[in-house]
């Protein structure tokens, strides 16, 4: 953790920032443990799209700022602490991992039309295909002058 970071992790689904020492939600399916959420109902957005047949929340409290700054001083291991110089890098990072797609109808549609299920990486990768698709159509906008992206640049 770096010493300037005023809070101990963000939520999985709104992002919002969880304080030190704070009450927080976790899932208590063991695959998800890394997880975590600022309430109850980030939590209940995050249930449907990762298809969890019988879970919960488990509520929990972050870490007091002096216990993650003793067990960092205490590791032996050598660190390195890369800082972002602004804040426009940090939104670079973000939106490279973020998801695009609306789990909850991509998975309707698949179930209503073909009668299958959806596997949770799909949204992941599907993604990284959108990200792709609009890159090509950001630039052929750009080649042409225009500062709005527009239909016909997806062709």
């Amino acid at each position: 953790m770096e010493g300037h970071q005023n809070y101990w992790r963000k939520c999985g689904s709104c992002k919002k920032e969880i304080g030190f020492n704070s009450i927080y939600q976790a899932c208590n399916v063991s695959t998800c443990k890394k997880l975590v959420f600022c309430s109850v109902d980030c939590w209940n957005l995050h249930n449907p799209v990762m298809n969890h047949k019988s879970s919960w929340a488990e509520e929990n409290r972050s870490p007091r700022r002096e216990e993650i700054i003793t067990e960092n001083q205490s590791e032996n291991t050598p660190r390195r602490i890369m800082v972002q110089s602004s804040r426009a890098a940090s939104l670079v990072d973000e939106h490279e991992t973020e998801i695009l797609i609306v789990a909850s109808k991509l998975k309707q549609y698949i179930k209503e039309k073909y009668d299958m299920n959806t596997s949770a990486n799909v949204m992941e990768a599907l993604s990284h295909q959108v990200r792709k698709l609009t890159d090509r159509a950001i630039n052929k906008a750009k080649s042409e002058g225009r500062k709005t992206v527009m239909d016909r640049d997806y062709e």
